[in-house]
């Protein structure tokens, strides 16, 4: 190829990449105009939002906990550092003092999925002393929930409830890779150890015991908390025990690519490949990137399809991307288009949220085909990170 080509070659790969970095900007933009009502509810009325019913109307986070209580606030620190506008940094305060005391709470696991993502940010953003010391009281409390003999954190209590009734004992969900930056940001804060070396035998264990030879895994694992023997593979919100449920995938492949950012331990960036390669080789992912709810859904193609997975995938490939030389940002790139796209935004005034089309959990009848707050918190970090790597 002489001189001439290549110049013209490299012009047009600035000129396409600057309208790519356009694109997002314009979309980051639109996100914050979007989100302006659901922020001035949301301080109004001193609630967190969490989803829509199908009249269209707010459903606020449950009362007196809700595992996804983080996302919210954490939107709103987000677009604060983005735009710089005080109304979102009032936003997020306000809404997160609301379960600040969920800090010491130490019968569930979400603490990573509510506090990293609120107080954690707050306390990156501002250096605030305080919002530091709010996420380390729930990094100790999330450790006391690890078993040695596990070597693992436990996910769900088990009392007469559903768990119960199906023979379970100490269950452990694919989602719990999630929380662990929470422990991972907390030895990062002190300095000391205790925190990731819990969270670096959760990885480790799950990764050898919640996988498939495929790369795909299984949404629970339930253990024997005395002998640490595995009793039972099985699912909660996926279609069956031995099926691919969507988000649990995408949990998986951006937890172990955290994983790999905070430890630089290569098998972990090796199971984010692999992971990787079982959803994009697999013949019922679709070409435009948001995947059905369930890889394995009997009714697909006409299976519906869940936002907040491909937001989760897009966010954690943009991140691989500079890990690995596989080449993963057109695929975040394609989910991206995908979920800006008519189809999926929500653009009109009754929108409060900014993604339609997301699946809580089918098998519970809850929350099907709804916009969630985690799906537009994935999102909107998926789109502030490909706009930061285009910098």
């Amino acid at each position: 190829m002489n001189l001439f080509k290549i110049t013209v070659l490299l012009s047009l790969l600035v000129i396409s990449g600057c309208h790519s970095q356009q694109k997002n900007e314009t979309r980051l933009l639109e996100s914050e105009q979007q989100l302006h009502v659901l922020r001035s509810l949301s301080v109004k009325e001193k609630k967190n939002p969490r989803s829509m019913d199908k009249n269209g109307e707010i459903v606020w986070a449950r009362q007196p906990y809700d595992w996804t209580e983080g996302f919210w606030p954490g939107t709103c620190w987000m677009l604060y550092e983005k735009t710089g506008d005080e109304q979102w940094k009032e936003a997020a305060s306000t809404i997160q003092e609301l379960y600040v005391h969920h800090k010491d709470l130490t019968n569930d696991h979400d603490l990573g999925f509510i506090f990293n993502n609120s107080f954690g940010k707050a306390f990156r953003i501002t250096g605030d002393e305080r919002y530091k010391k709010v996420l380390l009281d729930a990094a100790d409390a999330l450790i006391t929930r690890f078993n040695p003999n596990v070597g693992c954190i436990q996910s769900w209590d088990v009392s007469d409830n559903w768990q119960s009734k199906r023979g379970w004992k100490f269950p452990v969900i694919i989602d719990n890779l999630m929380n662990l930056e929470l422990l991972f940001e907390a030895s990062e804060i002190t300095g000391d150890p205790k925190y990731s070396d819990v969270a670096i035998a959760h990885a480790n264990t799950t990764m050898a015991k919640h996988f498939r030879k495929d790369g795909s895994s299984y949404h629970v694992v339930d253990y024997d908390p005395g002998t640490g023997a595995v009793n039972s593979r099985i699912t909660a919100q996926g279609y069956a025990d031995e099926s691919a449920w969507a988000r649990g995938q995408a949990w998986g492949l951006y937890g172990y690519t955290m994983c790999y950012r905070y430890t630089k331990d290569r098998k972990y960036l090796e199971m984010a490949e692999k992971i990787s390669g079982f959803i994009l080789s697999h013949p019922n992912y679709p070409e435009d990137g948001v995947p059905f709810w369930d890889f394995n859904a009997p009714d697909i193609p006409d299976a519906l399809r869940d936002a907040s997975a491909g937001g989760i995938m897009a966010s954690a490939w943009i991140e691989l991307d500079g890990y690995s030389d596989r080449g993963y940002l057109d695929r975040a790139r394609t989910i991206l288009e995908t979920l800006s796209s008519e189809k999926f935004r929500g653009t009109s005034k009754k929108d409060y949220f900014l993604l339609k089309h997301s699946v809580g959990s089918i098998p519970h009848g809850n929350e099907i085909d709804v916009p969630l707050n985690y799906a537009d918190y994935y999102y909107l970090e998926a789109l502030l990170r490909i706009t930061k790597k285009a910098l």
